[in-house]
């Protein structure tokens, strides 16, 4: 699948190839939202695997479709299927997501989030305030939250992507993706996506499926984003909170399509 070099970015495509070769998703995740993740990956159309032990972590990174790096929960054992994960990705050919989630908060995960990126990612996914730490322009955020917003990062993200040779996507209001030399941002949501925990790590999912199916790391990433936005903008016209948001969100996943997935708010500004 071709990449995009115009301002019109046809997502079609990339839908209805996640639907037909149903990725398998390789998650060391987040272990409060294994579950939100492993049923958003379900939904569209993605099959999931929460395969964290050191043990078997390289050996299934090395045949999985993509793999997703998430450090929301880490501790000792998890670092190190991590890293071995992180690897054999890379030697594989196997795309994959970093999630750096609070880094700059915390100097364990920090440390561990700098050696992973240098085994440089395809795409690093996280908010402003952790692409901003991870890049070394910035303190990190309020633990999970950020405190700048996606345009603040807009550099930091773009100096992060040339050195790693991948993609940067910073969450926010409007998401900000870039590889360097393309930048394109993606509206829409809604604010109940920030008040349902694992929004944002089953997000760093969706991007791992997206990368297996496409043949441009930015544009599968930002399949993604948009996939998830417009399932936001479908669920939050239902819901009566955050409660009723989240399951709303999961069946809206499920029912964009890529004739939807067109429609989304995506533009390439650079």
């Amino acid at each position: 699948m071709s990449g995009f070099s115009t301002e019109v970015i046809d997502l079609r495509a990339a839908r209805e190839a996640l639907w037909e070769t149903a990725p398998l998703v390789h998650c060391l995740t987040n272990t409060v939202v294994q579950a939100l993740t492993a049923n958003a990956l379900l939904a569209v159309g993605a099959a999931p695997a929460m395969v964290d032990a050191p043990q078997e972590a390289g050996d299934f990174a090395a045949v999985a479709s993509a793999v997703l790096v998430n450090v929301g929960t880490v501790h000792e054992r998890t670092a190190e299927a991590m890293r071995l994960a992180a690897r054999s990705a890379g030697k594989a050919g196997t795309p994959w997501v970093l999630d750096p989630v609070a880094v700059g908060a915390l100097a364990y995960r920090t440390a561990l989030a700098a050696e992973l990126v240098e085994l440089r990612p395809t795409v690093v996914r996280g908010n402003a305030s952790e692409v901003m730490a991870l890049a070394g322009a910035g303190a990190g955020g309020r633990g999970v939250d950020s405190t700048a917003g996606a345009d603040d990062a807009g550099r930091a993200a773009v100096e992060l992507a040339l050195r790693t040779g991948g993609v940067v996507a910073v969450s926010g209001e409007v998401d900000l993706l870039t590889d360097g030399q393309r930048t394109v941002r993606v509206g829409g949501g809604s604010v109940l996506l920030t008040r349902t925990t694992g929004a944002g790590c089953a997000l760093g999912a969706l991007v791992a499926a997206y990368l297996a199916v496409t043949d441009d790391p930015l544009l599968g990433a930002v399949a993604a984003h948009a996939h998830v936005a417009l399932a936001a903008e479908r669920a939050a016209r239902t819901a009566a909170g955050p409660g009723t948001f989240a399951p709303a969100w999961l069946d809206a996943l499920d029912a964009v399509d890529g004739e939807t997935l067109a429609t989304a708010d995506v533009r390439l500004t650079a």
